[in-house]
């Protein structure tokens, strides 16, 4: 549907190449997730795809400006065949530099990384989402330090991207306690998710506080010790706008509870190219 709103996502991206390998113990333990993924890859089909990620932190918020990023094999002791995956979509000069100029009009610290690769925070859900590789990519860094406040302002400074058929993806986890994927987490862990879904139904105003008072949610920092990969979800939030949100998907992966968010419209939206569009995508920086 030509100029319609695409929604804002929350994803999960799984442990490593979990996707792409047979999980030690259980090797469907990932299928579900991996299922979400799949068919909200075939719902939304945008024109270009910017992508925060858990596994990148920069001085200011930076943005990917390769044409043709490598991957950043950014997991350990995994079996040799998930070091050769590939992904192959194109970068997006043109709309990194757009990302940059909405975050510098907006107040905020940002800078163009013309040479970094993509880490498996973005690799490992796209392949699984869009195999085909065929949408260009560009991946934005959280800034360090990890304000909510920042986060938020960033992702309002880049809802108008919505409208040129842009989907603003925030990956990571909505658990993410390396030391804590035990059943003794399982309450912790559901409490928070909990939280998280109630926090997505709220108007924007009440949602942003909560978001900037995150900690005091319940268990918060047994769930998120270092909220890394919880802080692509500001952005995703910020970027909503008025638009509501709810939870989209949910499991149990290594015992505790994970879920996905969406906000916006979560039907099958289809991108026609316009003007605006092919100015944030298809033009030469």
């Amino acid at each position: 549907m030509k100029n319609s709103t695409l929604p804002t996502l929350f994803i999960p991206h799984g442990g490593g190449p979990c996707f792409f390998m047979d999980w030690p113990g259980d090797p469907r333990m990932w299928d579900r997730m991996a299922d979400y993924l799949r068919t909200t890859g075939e719902q939304l089909r945008p024109k270009a795809i910017l992508i925060i990620s858990g596994h990148w932190e920069a001085d200011a918020f930076t943005v990917g400006a390769n044409p043709q990023p490598p991957l950043i094999y950014d997991y350990y002791g995994f079996p040799e065949h998930t070091y050769a995956l590939r992904y192959d979509a194109p970068g997006s000069p043109a709309l990194a530099q757009r990302v940059h100029d909405l975050l510098r009009d907006a107040g905020l610290p940002a800078a163009i990384d013309n040479e970094r690769g993509w880490d498996h925070g973005v690799f490992i859900p796209l392949k699984v989402m869009y195999p085909d590789a065929a949408i260009p990519v560009v991946q934005l860094s959280m800034k360090k330090g990890l304000d909510p406040a920042e986060h938020l302002r960033a992702g309002t400074a880049l809802q108008t991207l919505r409208d040129e058929g842009v989907l603003i993806i925030g990956s990571g986890m909505s658990f993410h306690n390396m030391r804590g994927f035990s059943p003794a987490f399982r309450d912790a862990s559901e409490q928070f998710d909990d939280w998280l879904a109630d926090m997505a139904k709220r108007d924007e105003d009440e949602r942003n506080a909560l978001l900037q008072d995150w900690q005091s949610a319940p268990h918060a920092r047994q769930v998120q010790p270092h909220p890394d990969h919880l802080l692509p979800l500001m952005v995703a939030a910020g970027a909503a706008g008025t638009d509501t949100g709810s939870r989209v998907f949910q499991d149990t992966v290594m015992n505790v509870v994970v879920s996905a968010l969406a906000f916006g419209a979560t039907g099958k939206i289809e991108t026609e190219s316009d003007e605006a569009t092919e100015n944030a995508t298809n033009q030469p920086a």
